[in-house]
């Protein structure tokens, strides 16, 4: 009878030691800037040298995890993606950005950030990676806006690799003109256009509506100036080195033709559309009420095919590249 009882135990004692084995692997770190500093996790398998890839959030005050700070917009898509690199061997790092949730002490005021501030943290982060001797090549992975940001760090800071989810090909107030045409009556759309034009000339507007105050007002203009002056599809050619373009098709924020737009581009880049797969990674209908319950359900889990897609490409990414 004790034997049969340890018989049981055992395989029950082995899977608590493995999921606490598991949990260990995932641990802070923190990367020091000038200006304060910025809080991370790192997802370390086992294993000497493992590839490590470098998670970039997307647009405004999303966390290391790929969530908003209202339940709504808690989706833990970057979360569960370095959980679903973790499973395939992969070490990857996910921060929060500057200004943001535990890196908030090292935001500055609205008025004094710049997109171009967000491309020299993930560069930092890029060269902190490249100079650990725990990990082999650096993948840089960006999400939405953190495409474009991922995009200008990898070719800074020498990554071995890139990977762009659900990014822009054009520039962002080409993409905010499209976005807004049906959704604003033609007055505030009207004014939308003008001051989109302003800003793409590098030029602020005082002269904002009320109801637009949300994407226009004064103190982020200048940001949004850094963040225009930047084509995707222009600064895409300049990487040498293995690239992968994610699409999802029913993402309501960035069409299909805008991953197409980066591969044709880049002609040497790979292309992944994934039938089915929303902005926050998740699989969901083209249905106006369960997309906007994905944004905020962390328990709906990645499309299925998104990780086994990426993970195919990184598994092709040679042990040492020159960028």
């Amino acid at each position: 009878m004790r034997k049969s009882v340890a018989r049981l135990l055992l395989p029950l004692c082995m899977l608590v030691l493995a999921a606490q084995a598991a949990k260990a692997a995932e641990q802070a770190i923190d990367l020091a800037t000038p200006t304060g500093t910025l809080a991370g996790t790192l997802n370390l398998p086992a294993g000497a040298k493992v590839p490590v890839v470098l998670l970039v959030s997307g647009s405004g005050p999303t966390d290391r995890d790929g969530n908003g700070p209202v339940p709504q917009t808690r989706n833990d898509s970057i979360k569960l993606l370095a959980a679903a690199l973790a499973d395939a061997g992969f070490a990857s790092v996910r921060y929060d950005k500057r200004g943001i949730a535990a890196s908030r002490a090292a935001g500055p005021a609205e008025s004094a950030l710049r997109f171009d501030t967000y491309v020299d943290d993930a560069a930092a982060w890029v060269a902190r990676l490249k100079g650990d001797p725990r990990f082999g090549p650096v993948i840089v992975l960006g999400h939405s806006e953190g495409s474009l940001v991922g995009m200008l760090a990898a070719q800074r800071a020498g990554a071995n690799a890139y990977v762009s989810i659900a990014g822009l090909a054009r520039n962002a107030g080409a993409a905010l003109r499209t976005q807004l045409a049906d959704k604003l009556p033609p007055d505030l759309l009207a004014a939308s256009n003008r001051i989109l034009a302003a800003l793409e000339r590098g030029a602020t507007d005082a002269d904002v509506p009320p109801a637009l105050a949300a994407l226009y007002r004064p103190s982020v203009q200048p940001y949004l100036i850094s963040w225009m002056k930047y084509v995707p599809a222009e600064r895409i050619v300049a990487l040498r080195v293995p690239v992968l373009v994610v699409q999802g098709t029913t993402d309501i924020q960035v069409g299909v033709d805008e991953a197409q737009a980066l591969a044709k581009a880049k002609p040497d880049a790979a292309l992944a559309i994934i039938p089915g797969m929303n902005h926050v990674l998740k699989e969901v209908p083209d249905d106006p009420q369960r997309q906007m319950a994905s944004y905020g359900d962390p328990s709906l889990p990645l499309h299925p095919k998104l990780a086994p897609a990426i993970v195919a490409f990184l598994r092709g990414v040679p042990a040492v590249s020159k960028p």
